[in-house]
């Protein structure tokens, strides 16, 4: 390392005990592509004598290598780790990199530029106590510098510098700095962001970074780094908000001891603290606050620990422990912001994991209230949300959660969505408020159940779900099958899809959002059927798996069976009954399935159908000896 401090020399213990009391500032950088987020931790990294020798002779033959910058060294080299980063001169993942000056210490997240990489902006700013802003002199406050300004003020970074950047390329003009001041002071009143400094520099050529430019002597500002080192950054904030600790780990590593571990989101505990656990609302006392280095008197919000309790009560993780004095609300229905961070749209009625802290439940967008357009602030109506899309939603749960109001916790109050089939991290979002509606309706108990009324008509209630395209033959068997149990003495409900547009679901077309609400209504009815004790046999293309997913996932184990219809499409074209498929390839007919719009094949129906090589009759027979092996036909 070329050098830190004189001290690593002469007295190593102090310089370590000295580095342990300086204060870390977490903060990232963000704006548009190439507006030189890489240069610019490249360049502190460099001034702050952070590289070693063979990291300085290593740049500087990529440099080379590469041939960004001509001669020079091309500080962005540095940071932009991945190939195809190099390549294409842009940042494609987060990059974290650590540096320290006589004064403090930092964590810095190179955050991508690129609108399509908009997502990992937010992974980086959410631990993130300020944020530098980079613009490029050269083309102003962009699209994306507001979205991402409006971001940082969702997320809540106190402390933002705006770095107009490449200040030499517009040979050092005042006139350009003062004009981005006052286009983005303007657009930050409408966001909220008032602790805003201004920078003019150049992160290539070195001005004000370290030292006021002499290519500058109209600014009279701070440097870059004279505003790192001196912002104030409240490391106790945290402890002085209600005490909330996530359980993430129930530790039971024999019959004496039960302990949960977890890391304070909030707050300061103590032994004999009182406590209460959410969502049950069980109440108890703290016993131990425990350690690998032996017990605490006390802890503080950013400690692992493990607390003991003085009362057996269930807690599983995924639960918040919370003072008692002021716990953490609970409900399953809320207002939030989400931003959406993937290819596919965000379909309100689709089911997604919900993740918050160690807790995942099922939930569903209900409503997008409406969309925010980062340009201008205005609130324009949506029924989806596209990739980067920043909307204020409705959010439904299947069970209720512990949470805070964003605002007042981030560890409490920020949320991720998942896609149930592939696992991907498809948004980020910040709870408002719970929704009154969730305080006021309850499970009402009944004496009768589902048990009961199906044992009544000699039968196991379940969902006979038809799945494929149009012209399959769902409607077809499904109307024999019912025609066949009826004769056997069962109780059945047929449930088509033509029928139910024509009442239930008359309101909804045949676009993807309309779709996934078509199937979620057909569920509902399915599963109050089911409740009824009744065999209930649905015949809909219902062209996506997560919708057929969370109509199984409605009922209990064994109680739905997808019946695949498995037609090729040529074949159902042929038959085309209701000369749909003619209209579609004439373009009168828009998100046909098959045609225009994707159909998802099943990957483990219970039950399928060739009927390129089956009757009707001989696909009955086949259903309900399914029914029988699955015992769901008592005789």
């Amino acid at each position: 390392m070329a050098h830190v401090s004189d001290l690593i020399a002469t007295d190593i213990d102090q310089y370590l005990k000295s580095h342990e009391k300086k204060s870390l500032l977490r903060f990232i950088t963000c704006g548009s592509v190439d507006d030189g987020k890489s240069t610019l931790i490249g360049r502190l990294l460099y001034e702050s004598k952070m590289l070693f020798e063979d990291q300085l002779s290593a740049i500087e033959a990529d440099s080379k290598k590469w041939g960004t910058q001509g001669d020079q060294i091309d500080f962005a080299l540095l940071v932009d780790g991945l190939a195809a980063e190099r390549e294409q001169g842009i940042t494609i993942d987060v990059a974290y990199r650590f540096f320290s000056t006589d004064r403090r210490k930092f964590i810095v997240a190179d955050t991508p530029g690129h609108e399509q990489y908009t997502r990992n902006m937010v992974t980086g700013a959410s631990t993130a106590d300020a944020a530098i802003l980079m613009v490029d002199a050269r083309k102003g406050v962009l699209t994306q510098t507001r979205r991402h300004s409006y971001l940082m003020s969702l997320i809540g970074i106190r402390h933002v510098v705006v770095a107009i950047n490449k200040m030499d390329l517009v040979d050092y003009k005042e006139s350009v700095f003062r004009s981005i001041v006052e286009d983005y002071s303007e657009f930050a009143k409408q966001i909220g962001l008032d602790n805003i400094t201004f920078i003019p520099m150049s992160a290539f050529k070195g001005d004000s970074i370290i030292n006021l430019s002499s290519n500058m002597p109209w600014y009279h500002g701070t440097t870059l780094m004279g505003y790192l080192e001196t912002i104030e950054v409240d490391d106790t904030r945290m402890q002085r908000e209600p005490f909330r600790m996530p359980v993430q780990w129930v530790n039971r590593p024999n019959l004496d001891f039960r302990g949960f571990a977890g890391t304070i989101a909030s707050g300061v505990i103590k032994p004999g603290d009182k406590v209460r656990v959410q969502p049950s609302g069980k109440e108890s006392s703290i016993a131990r606050i425990v350690t690998f280095d032996g017990d605490l008197e006390k802890a503080v919000a950013g400690q692992s620990i493990t607390l003991t309790l003085q009362d057996e009560i269930d807690i599983s993780r995924g639960d918040v422990i919370s003072g008692i004095e002021a716990p953490a609300a609970t409900a399953d229905q809320f207002e939030s912001t989400l931003i959406w961070m993937h290819e596919e749209p965000m379909l309100p009625g689709r089911p997604y994991l919900l993740k918050i802290g160690s807790k995942s439940v099922s939930a569903t967008v209900t409503e997008v209230k409406y969309q925010v357009n980062v340009n201008t602030m205005e609130h324009v109506a949506a029924k989806k949300l596209e990739l980067n899309a920043i909307g204020i939603c409705n959010l439904s749960l299947d069970r209720p959660i512990a949470y805070d109001p964003y605002k007042d916790n981030r560890d409490t109050g920020g949320f991720i969505l998942i896609d149930r089939m592939t696992n991907n991290t498809v948004g980020a979002g910040l709870l408002h408020f719970s929704l009154r509606r969730s305080q006021n309706i309850h499970m009402q108990h009944v004496d009768v159940d589902k048990e009961a009324r199906a044992l009544a008509k000699g039968q196991k209630a379940s969902i006979l779900w038809f799945t494929g395209l149009s012209g399959a033959g769902k409607s077809t068997i499904a109307n024999a099958l019912e025609k066949r149990l009826h004769a056997m003495g069962r109780h059945t409900y047929l449930l088509d899809g033509d029928n139910v547009r024509h009442g239930l679901n008359k309101d909804l077309g045949f676009t993807d959002t309309d779709r996934v609400e078509n199937i979620r209504r057909v569920s509902e009815v399915a599963k109050l059927m089911v409740d009824a004790g009744l065999i209930v046999i649905t015949a809909f293309i219902s062209p996506f798996r997560s919708e057929r997913q969370m109509a199984r996932e409605l009922v209990e184990a064994g109680e739905f069976i997808e019946v695949f219809v498995d037609t090729p499409l040529s074949v159902a074209e042929d038959r085309d009954p209701k000369g749909l498929y003619k209209k579609a390839r004439r373009g009168e007919l828009k998100n046909f399935t098959g045609i225009d719009s994707v159909y998802e094949r099943p990957e483990s129906a219970e039950v399928r159908i060739d009927t390129t090589s089956l009757s009707v009759d001989a696909a009955v027979d086949l259903i309900v000896d399914a029914l029988k092996l699955k015992n769901i036909l008592v005789d």
